[in-house]
C-alpha cells in the first residue's frame, strides 16, 4: 500500500537518502529544506519528488509548507522531523544566547510544529507514524555542545510524550538516534568542534571513532534502512522508543 511520506530538511544528507529509500518503495515523498540549491537539484534528479523551501524555524513558513502537502496529498501516513542544525560549539560562559535559541528553534521548536501538524491529520484517520530523528547526543552528556545536546535530549522527550498521547489513536512514534553519521555535515561538525578545542579534525575523528564499538562512522544509507523498517507494518507495535544506529557509542568523548 502507497504511503503519504513528508520529511523535513531533506534535501541533502540522511533526510535525502530517507527520502530516496521511501520512493523506491512506491511511496509519495514530499519534503522541504531551507537550501533551495539543493532543492532544484533534487527536483532535477527525482522529478517525482515534492520539493518545498521551508524554514523549520519559522512557523508560518512550515504553515505553508504542510498547506502544499495537503493540497496535493490530502494527509500524511508519515512524518519524519528530520531538519536539525549543528549549532555552535564552545564553552557555555562563551557562548551567545542568540546561537542557543536558534539551535533550539530548529532542532526542536521545529520538530514540535511538525509533529503537531501530522498529529492532527493522523487522529482523524486513526493511523499513522512519527519518527524524530534525535542523535546519540540526546542519549549522552557532551561537553562544548550545550545547545545540540539540550535539543536532542528534548526531542527524545516530546516523542516520549507523544507515543502515550498518541498510541490510542493507532499512532506510532519512534525517534531514531544515529551516531556519528559520514558525509558532509559531520565533516562540519569536525571543523566546528576543531575551531573550539583546537584539536585538529583527524584527532576528532579519531575520538570519535574509538568511543564505537565498531570503530567507524555509521552512512546515511544505514539510518533509512531504519526510518523505512519503522515505518513498516514490521515494526507494527514498535512505539516509544529512541532506536540507536551507531555502531554501539561506548563514550562520546
Amino acid at each position: 500500500m502507497t504511503s503519504r511520506v513528508v520529511i523535513t530538511g531533506a534535501a541533502s544528507g540522511i533526510g535525502l537518502e530517507i527520502a530516496q529509500q521511501f520512493i523506491a518503495l512506491g511511496d509519495q515523498v514530499a519534503i522541504c529544506d531551507v537550501s533551495q540549491s539543493a532543492l532544484d537539484e533534487v527536483k532535477k534528479d527525482i522529478p517525482e519528488i515534492k520539493a518545498h523551501r521551508c524554514d523549520v524555524s519559522d512557523p508560518q513558513s512550515l504553515e505553508a509548507f504542510f498547506l502544499d502537502v495537503e493540497e496535493t496529498f490530502g494527509g500524511v501516513d508519515v512524518f519524519i522531523s528530520n531538519a536539525g542544525t549543528a549549532g555552535p560549539a564552545g564553552a557555555i560562559d562563551e557562548m551567545a544566547f542568540d546561537d542557543w535559541q536558534n539551535c533550539l528553534n530548529v532542532n526542536l521548536n521545529g520538530a514540535f510544529c511538525g509533529c503537531q501538524w501530522a498529529a492532527r491529520h493522523m487522529k482523524r484517520q486513526k493511523s499513522g507514524v512519527i519518527l524524530i530523528m534525535s542523535s546519540t547526543s540526546g542519549l549522552f552528556g557532551v561537553p562544548n555542545r550545550s545547545p545540540y545536546v539540550a535539543a536532542k535530549w528534548g526531542l527524545i522527550g516530546l516523542m516520549k510524550g507523544l507515543a502515550i498521547e498518541l498510541g490510542a489513536h493507532n499512532i506510532r512514534v519512534n525517534a531514531i538516534c544515529p551516531g556519528a553519521v559520514e558525509g558532509e555535515r559531520m565533516d562540519k561538525v569536525l571543523e566546528i568542534e576543531s575551531a573550539a578545542t583546537g584539536k585538529s579534525k583527524d584527532a576528532l575523528k579519531d575520538i570519535y571513532t574509538q568511543g564505537v564499538s565498531l570503530r567507524r562512522f555509521v552512512t546515511a544509507d544505514e539510518i533509512a534502512q531504519m526510518a523505512c523498517y519503522l515505518a513498516s507494518d514490521a515494526a507494527r507495535s514498535i512505539s516509544g522508543q529512541a532506536i540507536s544506529v551507531d555502531g554501539n557509542t561506548e563514550r562520546m568523548v
